[in-house]
């Protein structure tokens, strides 16, 4: 019998990779391809980008297994429905029919497109920081260019009208006024996203222009990189806290570039939440990095997949 493997596509605000995935959540070596995205990406540009890995990918599909399917993860909004994406760091993309295109580049196999963070929560939940007995109830986020999030809740995905439930980047933190491109002001992907916290930074005298500018110094002390991260970290938490004190969440999950920026982070998150004292269910959630690092958003899409059953 041929080996069934998924081939897993991430779309975002930086970049667009494939890889095959087999029924385990495991990437197979070799198959994983990328290329930029980005705000000034023409729409041509993104839709030869997309074409370019999978079909790359494909084209790495071992003689003695088959394609099962391909599944897509895409930063939001979307409309699952549909299939059109709108992602908000990619302005050439708006109502783009991206499922379509992705039907056209693999004929014959079923194709799943859903929110980039409800596929990293799918991938913890699976294989990752959620795996075995850490709870049923979570949440994964995705903090890079932008910030996004999706629930798995009482272990199956959560469902939605247009498929962005769980969007917790657009969450409005209390005590910040950071005007967002969707429209609202103090957003959580306006306050803690990579670009947006390296921003903050500059106006506070950082010379720095990107996260690893910033990482390398918040690693050497630098007053104005420590600032920065615990103001991203602090906003992150506050959304967290108010998303337990909605959903009950055991856990969240958090991978993607900028979640890497320092372990303190998840510190002045983790912080955040202790501030709540009156509600101990809510204090109980475990902030905690993503267990898959950065194959994290490809499991997920393979999860779409592989593990049909937890997907609504």
């Amino acid at each position: 019998m041929p080996t069934p493997l998924a081939l897993a596509v991430d779309f975002g605000g930086t970049k667009v990779e494939a890889a095959l995935v087999d029924v385990e959540g495991r990437v197979v070596p070799g198959t994983r391809h990328r290329r930029p995205t980005g705000p000034t990406a023409t729409t041509d540009d993104l839709d030869a980008a997309v074409a370019e890995v999978v079909g790359a990918t494909r084209a790495s599909l071992p003689d003695d297994a088959e394609l099962a399917g391909l599944g897509a993860g895409v930063a939001g909004p979307i409309d699952v429905a549909t299939g059109r994406v709108s992602p908000l760091n990619v302005p050439a993309w708006r109502g783009h029919p991206l499922r379509d295109r992705l039907v056209d580049l693999v004929p014959g196999v079923p194709v799943v497109l859903r929110i980039d963070g409800l596929c990293i929560a799918l991938a913890e939940h699976w294989v990752g920081a959620a795996a075995g007995t850490r709870g049923e109830n979570l949440m994964g986020m995705v903090v890079s260019t932008g910030v996004g999030g999706g629930l798995v809740i009482g272990g199956r995905a959560v469902a939605s009208p247009t498929g962005n439930g769980g969007h917790i980047g657009h969450i409005e933190v209390g005590g910040f006024d950071d005007r967002c491109s969707c429209g609202g002001r103090g957003c959580l992907e306006a306050i803690a996203s990579g670009p947006r916290t390296v921003a903050w930074a500059r106006t506070q005298g950082f010379t720095g222009t990107t996260g690893e500018d910033l990482a390398r110094a918040h690693a050497a002390g630098d007053p104005v990189a420590l600032a920065a991260v615990e103001r991203s970290g602090t906003a992150i938490g506050q959304a967290i806290a108010s998303a337990t004190n909605l959903l009950d969440l055991d856990l969240v999950a958090i991978g993607g570039g900028f979640s890497r920026v320092s372990p303190a982070l998840f510190d002045h998150a983790r912080a955040a939440v202790a501030e709540r004292t009156g509600f101990a269910f809510a204090t109980r959630v475990e902030i905690v990095p993503s267990g898959l690092s950065d194959e994290g958003p490809l499991i997920g899409a393979a999860a779409l997949v592989h593990r049909p059953e937890l997907v609504v």
